[in-house]
Order: structure tokens, then C-alpha cells, then sequence
């Protein structure tokens, strides 16, 4: 989950981190969803590995966008079930979901969301897209120079 934390502070996006379980600390998951829009959250980044509830449960809970991470864990089936879990979700109760041990993306993701209400993100997300085509291009300069 470090990725999305790092490419948020690169595009210059206050976040905040917590550590919640749905099966360990539920009251905390609960208070933590019902809650997160009056603190002025505006999406959350939740990932998960295992049977991987917290994602859809938070989405459950919460009028905010959800992001979900299956993350590949120690009691996971080659993440497969990370990824299930939280893919599939029942009508109504939406996760946007990346790939397994896709923090960054995710993290890519919210920024976008952000970005379609707010014209400065929208700008920094721009310059970023702009900084990857350039390393492609030069990596494609890089190797015909070798």
C-alpha cells in the first residue's frame, strides 16, 4: 500500500493512513466507512488480502468511491482470492478493484476521481501522464543508442 501513499504525496495529495481489519477491529472498520466523508474524505484506497472483505464491506458502509488492493498475502491462493473477493461484488455495492499488489494504481485511480472535481490535481495528473510518455520515449532512444 506504500505505492499509493508515495504517488498521492507526489501529485500532491493530502491522505490519511490507518490499519483496519473487517475480521480483527470490526467497530473500527464500521466507525472508520460511516464516517470518512465527514472528515472530507472524498474516495478510499482499501486493501486486502485473504478473503479480502474490508474493500466491499467499507464500500457498504460509505457514499465514498472505494477503491480495493487485493494484496497477495501469506494465507492467500496465489492472490486469486484476493482478487475474487473484492471483484466480485453484489448490485448495488460497487469496488472499483486493480490488479493484485496494484497500490499505485489505486492510488493513480483516486487521483483521478479527485481530479475530475478539483482543477489542480487535474493539472498535476496531466503533467504526470505527460513524465510517463517521456520515459517511454527516451527508454525507446535509450535502447537504439546501444
Amino acid at each position: 500500500m506504500q505505492e499509493a501513499a508515495d504517488i498521492l504525496t507526489e501529485l500532491g495529495i493530502d491522505f490519511e493512513i490507518n490499519i483496519v481489519s473487517a475480521h480483527r477491529t470490526p467497530e473500527l472498520m464500521y466507525d472508520y466507512a460511516k464516517n470518512a466523508h465527514k472528515r472530507g474524505l472524498k474516495v478510499i484506497i482499501a486493501g486486502a488480502g485473504g478473503a479480502a472483505h474490508l474493500p466491499g464491506m467499507t464500500a457498504s458502509l460509505t457514499p465514498l468511491p472505494v477503491i480495493g488492493v487485493p494484496v497477495k498475502s501469506s494465507n492467500s491462493i496465489d492472490g486469486w482470492d484476493s482478487i475474487l473477493s473484492i471483484l466480485q461484488m453484489p448490485g448495488g455495492i460497487p469496488v472499483a478493484t486493480v490488479a493484485l499488489n496494484g497500490a499505485k494504481n489505486a492510488g493513480i485511480l483516486a487521483a483521478k476521481i479527485i481530479g475530475a472535481q478539483q482543477p489542480h490535481v487535474l493539472d498535476r495528473l496531466i503533467q504526470y501522464m505527460e513524465l510517463l510518455k517521456e520515459r517511454v520515449l527516451q527508454s525507446g532512444e535509450d535502447l537504439k543508442n546501444q
